[in-house]
Parts: C-alpha cells; structure tokens; sequence
C-alpha cells in the first residue's frame, strides 16, 4: 500500500517525491506547477481521469479518446499540446501523457489533484520505497503517436 498522507505531504513540501517501486527502479513524480525544465522535457504527465486529456492536448476526436479510454497495456502517449500549457512542458509542439488505471496509484493521482509529471530516475535516493509496481515499468508498456483526429503511429511497442 502506499501511505497517500506521507506522499502528499512531501510533494506539496518539495513540489516532487521521489519513490523506489516494487521491481526496484526509482522514479519522481513532480507538481507540475514546481518542475524544472529539465523534468518537462523528459517527463510524461500522469492522469487519473480521461477528461484531463483536455487540459494538456488540443481537442481529441472520439476516436482518439476510445484509443486511450480502450488501451489493454499501460502506453504513453505523444500529442500536439494544449497552447495554454507553459511553454517549458511542450517539446516542439508536443506533450506525453499516460492515463494510470492501477488503482493504488490512480488514487494518489486524484488525491494530488494538481497535473504530475513522472521522471525515470537512475541517479537520485528515493525517499519513499512501495512494494506496488509502477505501472509505466511494465514489460509490454506501449509508445504511441495520437492524433486529435484519431491518427496513431507506435513509436515503442
């Protein structure tokens, strides 16, 4: 389980948190309002709810919806960005996003409440280790290219 309380606390603190997961690799998840440049090149926002897509990509078709809404593996998705995000998040013109549906983590996402960018981390200490597997760790996680008209090119997978 993961203490949702420690983990908000730290990341309203810090503006990140820094946790060692399951299979034993460490990644930072940050608010997106405190991220460093550097985190929104390499990030990917983390989203609890499929409306969210709306805050950070131009508007989806119904396809395009259905492709995330729909997807069976954990998949990161490249999208042409939202103009109203701050401009250190799109990497010419496009956004990453995955949508969580495990539930544990689904939950901190809600509970954080703010956009989260995640960020594979090889070098830093976690502060917070969990037995629960992250889900973009996931042997058959896919890449993909998604089009607001339903477009899709697999960049991984």
């Amino acid at each position: 389980m993961l203490d949702y309380t420690a983990l908000l606390s730290l990341i309203k603190q810090n503006g990140k948190v820094c946790l060692k997961e399951g299979s034993g690799k460490t990644f930072c998840l940050h608010r997106g309002t405190a991220a460093e440049v550097s985190v929104f090149e390499n990030g990917v926002y983390l989203l609890f709810d499929l409306f969210q897509i709306r805050t950070i990509t131009v508007p989806f078709s119904e396809v395009s919806l259905d492709i995330v809404e729909f997807a069976s593996k954990p998949t990161i998705y490249q999208s042409p960005a939202n103009p109203l995000l701050p401009t250190g998040a799109v990497v010419q013109g496009m956004v990453r996003f995955s949508l969580i549906r495990e539930p544990n983590w689904n939950k901190l996402l809600y509970q954080i409440a703010h956009p989260v960018l995640f960020t594979e981390e090889k070098e830093l200490e976690a502060e917070v280790q969990t037995n629960l597997h992250f889900p973009l760790f996931h042997a058959g996680t896919k890449e993909l290219f998604l089009g607001p008209e339903g477009e899709v090119k697999i960049s991984k997978g």
